[in-house]
């Protein structure tokens, strides 16, 4: 059942953000991952990469392609992905089971190196990116689902494809990066009222972040 606010109550009598709808994996993927803190980098790596494999497609459809992304781009540790050649293009452009985009492959394989140079200077990816999770008074108002109209893109976010950008990485606009934030869990935007926002909101407060 769908309310004005942009909840949705399941079948299971729990109330959630409204887009998951009632896709049984869609569901999961809401319930157990998005929004909830991630300071793995091998994870980390993996979501900002198939967010730019999204651009112009469905987050559902990389969903449900990411078993087959996740075999063919080595786990996405970006360590073995940075020594993947023409070779590895060409087998990756046979796959059938993911989005077969030269540019992205391409882009995949730069940014895995440009991680590694990330790592060396901070330490860590997670490092990085937690280092750019946004003040309270930077958080814009939470997403409004039910009317969509809430911009994709942040001051945050904008700023941290920028410096990307001009670190060599490819493929991290300020959409992608944004909805990146909001998977990982460096913003809430779990709806007032959804039944995982007050857990999400306590695994933040409870996080160690990365130095």
């Amino acid at each position: 059942m769908a309310h004005d606010n942009g909840l949705m109550t399941g079948d299971d009598g729990r109330t959630r953000c409204f887009w998951p709808g009632k896709l049984p994996d869609y569901l999961a993927y809401h319930d157990a991952e998005w929004g909830r803190p991630v300071t793995d980098d091998i994870r980390l790596f993996e979501k900002i990469c198939l967010e730019g494999f999204q651009a112009g497609l469905s987050w559902l459809t990389i969903l449900r392609k990411r078993e087959r992304f996740r075999a063919g781009f080595a786990g996405f540790d970006f360590r073995k992905v940075a020594r993947f050649d023409e070779t590895d293009i060409e087998r990756l452009l046979a796959d059938k089971g993911i989005v077969r985009h030269r540019g992205k492959i391409v882009s995949t394989i730069n940014n895995a190196n440009r991680a590694i140079e990330m790592v060396e200077e901070f330490g860590s990816l997670a490092a990085y990116f937690w280092s750019h999770e946004p003040a309270a008074a930077e958080r814009p108002p939470t997403v409004d689902y039910a009317t969509l109209t809430a911009n994709p893109t942040t001051a945050v976010s904008t700023r941290i494809s920028r410096d990307l950008k001009k670190r060599g990485w490819s493929f991290v606009g300020p959409t992608t990066v944004y909805a990146f934030m909001q998977a990982m869990g460096l913003v809430n935007d779990h709806l007032e009222g959804c039944c995982c926002r007050a857990e999400v909101e306590a695994l933040r407060n409870a996080l160690v972040r990365p130095a």
